[in-house]
This record gives structure tokens, sequence and C-alpha cells, in this order.
């Protein structure tokens, strides 16, 4: 799923370089959009609770072309616009507000998330929340860092040890959710829900969370919280198998110590 190590050069650094800067670009964007919020007119998606405004979609395209300017032939899988191939092995996949519901309620755990995918592998990802001005990134074989921080997974013994993170949508059944609440909380655990699965992503890696799980994610609300999981030494689910691009997937991450006990509550390997 990840990139493998001897295959970072020079343009994958490249390029995470520029996403670095149009991120900080799009984040004080957003952030001047999220102060200004009542003026947002607001669509619902598929269902109620999905939600999109003007923020997300110009946000959106302030990354995009951040990115095509420096590297055009680059292909784009964005939350709002769909997937764009490109003329190379190159693909971002970009969520401009995950956490778009807190956004729009005045709420600050909202954040936006870039990575970069080479030949279908991540190799690198961005994870900006402006309202802490925290950026999180990783490359692949280069660890994973909290502004200029490098930072680890905790390591822990039981669910008992920390809190868990939580998601959960009206794509999948509520009985999913439910029992892992109910199994987490049995055995002594504590969880959260912030309204933000890429941000979450980033609390594990950074030992803030010792676990996030999710039914059903898209890949844009976590290719980049991944990787950053996996370059501080947590665990991950293969969430890429099948169609998991494009249709997304479970998601379970782990810090380091308790990935079998969360498999046995969720039954995602």
């Amino acid at each position: 799923m990840f990139l493998a190590h001897n295959l970072i050069d020079q343009a994958v650094l490249d390029r995470f370089n520029q996403a670095e800067k149009v991120i900080k670009i799009a984040g004080a964007q957003a952030l001047e959009y999220f102060r200004n919020r009542e003026k947002l007119i607001v669509e619902t998606k598929m269902e109620p609770q999905d939600v999109v405004s003007i923020a997300d979609r110009n946000v959106e395209v302030t990354i995009i072309e951040g990115l095509q300017e420096h590297f055009p032939q680059d292909g784009f899988l964005g939350e709002e616009q769909g997937i764009t191939k490109g003329d190379n092995q190159y693909l971002w996949v970009i969520d401009p507000i995950d956490g778009t519901a807190c956004f729009l309620n005045g709420m600050h755990s909202w954040c936006i998330s870039v990575a970069l995918m080479v030949n279908d592998k991540i190799a690198c990802g961005l994870i900006f929340d402006p309202n802490s001005n925290e950026l999180f990134s990783a490359v692949a074989g280069k660890g994973c860092f909290v502004n200029d921080k490098s930072v680890a997974t905790l390591t822990v013994n039981s669910v008992q040890e920390g809190v868990m993170g939580l998601g959960t949508s009206h794509r999948v059944p509520a009985s999913l959710c439910v029992n892992f609440i109910d199994k987490l909380l049995n055995q002594g655990g504590m969880f959260i829900r912030n309204g933000s699965g890429a941000l979450m992503l980033a609390y594990v890696a950074a030992g803030r969370l010792i676990g996030y799980y999710e039914p059903h994610i898209n890949s844009w609300d976590c290719l980049a919280g991944l990787i950053m999981v996996d370059e501080a030494g947590g665990s991950t689910n293969n969430f890429l198998s099948g169609e998991g691009l494009l249709k997304g997937n479970p998601i379970l991450v782990s810090a380091k110590g308790i990935k079998g006990s969360l498999h046995n509550m969720t039954g995602v390997n």
C-alpha cells in the first residue's frame, strides 16, 4: 500500500515540498472562510448529514491549481471534483475540508488532507489544521512530523491505556459502530468522535490517540493519515484493497501493542 522507501526520489520530494507550500496557502483561505462562515451557501449531497459549501470547492481548486502549475501531467482525485487522470504515474488525492459539518457549525475539528500516490502506492501525505497551525506530514521511509518535530505512535498494552478515535456515517449499518462501542467500553476503553477522520488519523500518528476505526471511509479522507501512522510506527489495515481508492473501505489503525485487540473487536484486518 505504501511506496517502497528506495523509490522515494527527487521527483517525489519536489512534489512533497510544493504540496507543503500549497496546503498552507489553502489553509489560510479555508480559515478566512471559517471566520466568515455565516456568509457561505450550504448544499446537501446524498444525505442530509453530508454537506458542502463554496469553501470546499474553492479550496480544492486552490490546491489543484497550485500543484498543476508545477506538475501539469499529474492526476487528481478530489472529494468535490472527482478524478482526473494524468499522463504519468502520479495521483494526488485531496480533501479540501475534512469535517465540513464541524467547519460550518463553528467547531475547530476540521483540516485539509493531501496525499500523493505513485503507481498506486502512497508516497507521502500532509494534513494541515489551520486553527492550531499544525502541519502533520510523512514521506515513505522518512518518518512522521508535526511541524518540524518527529513524532511516533503510543505504545500500549490494552485499550484501557488511551482514547480511541471513532468515525461513522449513514453509508453503513449503525450496528457496525454500536457493536464496536459496546466491546470497547466493556473492555475498559473510551472513544471520541470529533467529526474529522483525517485529523484523528493524524492524532494517532502523533501519539494522541491509540487508534482509529471507521466502518467505511473514503480515500481522500484517509490516505495522508495512513502513511503518517505507518511512518510513526503504528499499524494500518490494507485500505486500498479491492476498490478502496474510488469506493472506500473500512479503516483501522492502531498504536503499538493493540493491533490484535482492535482486530478482534472490529473484524478488520
